[in-house]
């Protein structure tokens, strides 16, 4: 189902499906999972920074709908805030001709989020570590720090059809 959302000056998309996981994700099968419903939401957003605001605020509905807990929805959120941040400046340079794509999917036990931007890519070994001593002062380049820390597994990849997409994985307390 394809929705657009209209937010002040620009507008944003998203497609919501709920299935059974072979639609999902055939990988799930294969390691026996059955009976697995995945949730899945993907927002396409324009590189400029008042799409950070709308995308968390997507996102924190999708959490809420999905019935993840205060504490594990800020992390989740802070994270998600760098990664659309580092997609549209640093991954799109701000052009508006490139979008940003959010993909949040809900399992039974976990949450993955990936972020995609249409830039060059970028080497995250050559991002400066702000925990050190020359960096402590700094005002900018916490974002990968962050997300490393509110999230449970956060990797990159370089696309093949250009851009970066960010990975990330937040174990969920099952009850």
């Amino acid at each position: 189902m394809l929705n657009p959302r209209s937010s002040g000056s620009f507008r944003y998309s998203f497609v919501s499906t709920q299935g059974p996981h072979e639609t999902a994700s055939p990988m799930l099968s294969v390691l026996g999972m059955t009976g697995v419903t995945v949730e899945q939401t993907e927002l396409k957003l324009p590189s400029r920074l008042d799409a950070v605001a709308q995308g968390a605020n997507a996102v924190a509905e999708f959490l809420a709908r999905a019935g993840v807990g205060e504490e594990a929805a800020f992390g989740i959120d802070m994270a998600v805030r760098e990664g659309i941040a580092n997609a549209a400046i640093h991954g799109n340079k701000l052009d508006e001709e490139k979008i940003v794509t959010v993909t949040i999917k809900k399992f039974a036990d976990s949450l993955e989020i990936i972020v995609r931007d249409q830039g060059s890519g970028f080497d995250v070994e050559t991002v400066s570590d702000p925990t050190a001593e020359g960096n402590i002062m700094k005002t900018s380049g916490r974002g990968i720090f962050f997300m490393r820390n509110f999230m449970d597994e956060v990797s990159w990849s370089v696309l093949p059809e250009g851009g970066t997409a960010l990975r990330m994985i937040k174990k969920l307390e099952t009850s």
